[in-house]
């Protein structure tokens, strides 16, 4: 996925005023992104990439990536920046992404910071063209791999940190370095001792004498090129969630949700209905000791499990229906089922 909190309303006031706020849903959707006129300095993303700033000169990294409003996450090849995606930039925005995604990729202040983290492993990557030199790909592999459009994902794998979730580090070397570096980051970070006994931890160590290397140069690349970004945009809103709907919908309703929908409902059956992610949160260790008896595997592999069927059912917002007694019987057969899917196919995406 870390970050101090900032309330609410100290979020929202950062928000400056446009006429599009007062907007239907559909109005707005016809608006071409040009149209938006945001900027980064007057939006609630501003104060969490001050702190990634913080962050890194508490590191005493001295290099800083630049910002900019795109369509979507991520940090270009060759330019050692951050594209940030133009729903942060206004609670408006936010709520027409939840409206049409169901849900906001970094839209609380852990999730934003754990992204921006990565992205920051990524821009520094390229500003010193780390992936160049011949100890990098030892411990990481070959930069020039080409980017799977999906990847088999071992959950039980210890040679990778754990940092965004669905084991991204395994995706592609680039990601297992920007993963690494994400961690190494994080302030007040226990990476010494959680990663103590795991082979990821030489990883952390790398990226930890490869820092103090480097952080006082001066970056190789200073390009301050802004891809895509939004100002530049001449297609609406609409056109761009058209895009993004198909691009999702291969993989909007996984494995794992039809699995979850064959147990829980969407709609609550009686006035006291529990959610499921409560249910399953509640039940956690029962159904993790379960699990692992019946496959045989490790715990770790089956808590990663159920911290996604958990997310999912709060994100779907499905109920428990029927008696506690087939509830739980219903769960442990679901998280034997999941377990085998992510031990057997591949993860349906790459997320960033």
């Amino acid at each position: 996925m870390p970050a101090i909190h900032h309330s609410k309303t100290a979020t929202r006031r950062r928000a400056p005023a446009h006429a599009w706020a007062r907007l239907a849903d559909d109005e707005l959707l016809k608006l071409r992104f040009a149209d938006l006129k945001l900027k980064v300095k007057d939006s609630p993303i501003a104060p969490r990439v001050r702190r990634l700033y913080r962050e890194l000169d508490r590191r005493g990294v001295k290099f800083r990536p630049h910002v900019w409003f795109a369509e979507e996450w991520f940090s270009p090849d060759g330019v050692p920046g951050i594209a940030i995606p133009f729903y942060l930039a206004h609670p408006r925005l936010e709520r027409l992404e939840r409206r049409m995604m169901n849900e906001v990729e970094g839209g609380n202040a852990n999730w934003s910071m754990r992204i921006l983290r990565h992205e920051a492993g990524h821009a520094v990557d390229t500003a010193y063209r780390l992936r160049r030199r011949k100890l990098w790909r030892e411990v990481f592999g070959p930069a020039s791999l080409p980017y799977p459009t999906s990847y088999r994902a071992r959950p039980g794998s210890k040679r990778y940190v754990q940092h965004l979730g669905e084991w991204y580090a395994q995706a592609h070397p680039c990601e297992d370095f920007a993963e690494t570096f994400a961690v190494w980051l994080k302030p007040n970070s226990s990476w010494r001792s959680t990663y103590a006994d795991w082979p990821a931890f030489h990883k952390l160590e790398f990226v930890d004498q490869l820092m103090s290397e480097v952080r006082t140069r001066r970056p190789v690349v200073t390009s301050r090129a802004e891809i895509d970004p939004l100002k530049s945009i001449e297609h609406t809103l609409a056109e761009h969630y058209r895009r993004k709907i198909a691009r999702h919908s291969n993989y909007q309703r996984t494995n794992v949700d039809r699995v979850l929908e064959r147990i829980f409902t969407f709609e609550p059956t009686r006035h006291d209905a529990v959610r499921a992610a409560k249910f399953l949160h509640v039940e956690r260790a029962a159904l993790v000791s379960a699990t692992v008896d019946e496959l045989d595997t490790d715990p770790y592999t089956v808590r990663q499990m159920l911290r996604i069927a958990i997310d999912r059912c709060a994100t779907m917002r499905l109920y428990v229906h029927g008696s506690r007694r087939d509830a739980l019987r219903h769960a442990r057969w679901m998280l034997v089922r999941i377990t085998r899917l992510y031990s057997e196919r591949e993860s349906p995406r790459l997320a960033v």
